[in-house]
């Protein structure tokens, strides 16, 4: 990411990001229905948490490991205008892209559990349909390989931020709050629970150093 910290690359925040619709009910459930044609509907199920899933899953786990995907690498590539941000100064979540690969926690969920649980998932997580819900090949701290379900960037919706300048993510950690708080502190929380659970990210508590040290850890 560039070093600049002001200049031209400021002119695009915030983003035009047109107007925001939410999925109906029926289209969310469909979606739903969609991503579940991968699962049997006997054995328990697993999830893929590269981000808030890992410190926040919102539902009984009964087990989680530390695991690692291939192909897919993890950044600040959602514009978020509800949860950490507004439409008119929109903040950053983030999204596993394409290449690399991003170390996280899979999570296994009761199979009984399945249905219930992931209908708030999915309000959560695929409301604005910018995630591709995917069945991934997990490769599990014990040595195991286990697909797991995750949620993958879409390129080819207004929401995709790509890759930022760090003024532009700067100017986001300054100015951006939505329901759940802001993007700086998203990051940070994230930055944390990947320490604490032995899987530091070095790219993502970079950006946070450059970006949000001002504010003070």
């Amino acid at each position: 990411m560039s070093g600049a910290t002001g200049g031209p690359a400021c002119d695009r925040y915030p983003p035009d990001l047109g107007v925001s619709r939410h999925l109906s009910r029926d289209e969310l459930l469909g979606s739903l229905d969609a991503a579940l044609e991968g699962w049997d509907g006997r054995q328990d199920l697993w999830i893929f948490a590269y981000g808030s899933l890992i410190w926040n899953p919102g539902m009984p786990v009964e087990e989680s490991l530390h695991a690692r995907v291939h192909g897919y690498h993890r950044g600040l590539y959602l514009w978020s205008r509800v949860n950490r941000g507004t439409p008119e100064k929109p903040g950053l979540v983030l999204a596993l892209d394409r290449g690399g690969s991003c170390a996280g926690v899979a999570l296994r969920l009761a199979a009984a559990r399945v249905r219930e649980e992931f209908e708030t998932l999915w309000y959560r997580e695929m409301a604005m349909g910018s995630y591709r819900p995917a069945w991934l090949n997990c490769r599990l701290a014990d040595g195991r390989t286990q697909p797991a379900l995750a949620f993958v960037m879409r390129r080819d919706v207004k929401s995709y931020a790509g890759r930022l300048p760090d003024a532009i993510i700067r100017e986001v950690f300054d100015c951006a709050q939505g329901r759940y708080g802001t993007t700086r502190d998203y990051v940070a929380r994230t930055v944390k629970a990947l320490r604490e659970a032995g899987m530091a990210d070095p790219a993502l508590e970079a950006i946070l150093h450059r970006c949000g040290a001002h504010h003070g850890d």
